[in-house]
């Protein structure tokens, strides 16, 4: 699926909820939630984008701590954050089904594509199949950043490594760098290192600092990258805002919200996808 199949794509799966948003008013402790998400949500734009829409509309203003996957998972199981934004579906899964979360909701995706140095030594350019365009760098031992910090972009990476049969992590310190960065300075050190990295399309379309990095290898269906948004249990940690945070998902996964998300570009460019069902 090459960009322009993912753009019809993206057309064809835009589901909006039916009807208008109306939120409750808010007053009190419930003025504002804490939101645990991802970097890429941050580094794209999105939440400076629709968060101020959500709190003019409902006065509850969203606190958001944007740091990897696996991260804000582990701060939402602490009680950390009323409400999780992630991108990674079997930890999600895993979440709700542990009753950390009250459930699920679809709200977006976009994909997730390589990016590298023009003169690719690689040779990958124009590939889709992913797990051989991975191979190829491997084989030449030509240097991949990886963000090494255990985040839904690095998940994604380890899990499609496995699927190419290479274990990359044993080139640690070698061709195989780790920045335990987020995707913003793992793409800063990619440009730095002349080197190939694993990015999703919504960070890349707002990064500033491309230097000579392409997109070399996009449109397997195997790097499509949903988020999900899930409610923090209140029977597991009580403070949790349960009203409040319902509110914001209600919000997120409307046709207000989802139109939101859908007007939301980066140079003319749309960056997520809105899929809320």
């Amino acid at each position: 699926m090459k960009l322009s199949g993912f753009r019809v794509l993206a057309a064809a799966m835009i589901v909006l909820a039916t009807g208008i948003f109306t939120a409750p008013p808010a007053s009190g402790a419930e003025d504002y939630i804490t939101m645990a998400s991802t970097t890429s949500t941050r580094d794209s734009g999105l939440l400076d984008t629709i968060l101020p829409m959500f709190e003019e509309k409902t006065g509850i203003a969203v606190r958001v701590v944007a740091v990897g996957t696996g991260q804000a998972i582990r701060l939402a199981k602490n009680g950390d954050a009323d409400v999780l934004l992630v991108h990674h579906r079997p930890s999600e899964d895993a979440f709700v089904a542990d009753g950390y979360g009250t459930g699920r909701r679809d709200v977006m995706f976009n994909d997730f594509v390589i990016v590298g140095p023009k003169d690719d030594p690689a040779r990958i350019r124009g590939m889709v199949e992913v797990t051989r365009a991975l191979a190829k760098i491997a084989d030449v031992k030509a240097t991949f950043v990886s963000r090494g910090d255990d985040s839904g972009t690095h998940k994604k990476e380890r899990g499609l490594w496995k699927l190419a049969g290479i274990d990359a992590t044993g080139a640690s310190g070698g061709w195989y760098r780790e920045t335990g960065s987020g995707m913003g300075a793992t793409l800063n050190a990619a440009a730095a290192m002349n080197g190939y990295t694993l990015t999703d399309r919504g960070t890349w379309l707002a990064f500033n600092n491309k230097a000579d990095l392409k997109i070399l290898v996009e449109g397997d269906e195997r790097i499509l990258n949903p988020y999900g948004v899930i409610l923090v249990s209140q029977k597991r940690h009580a403070h949790i805002k349960a009203a409040a945070g319902q509110t914001f998902i209600d919000w997120l996964t409307s046709t207000d919200g989802q139109q939101a998300i859908a007007n939301f570009r980066v140079n003319g460019e749309k960056l997520f996808v809105p899929n809320a069902k």
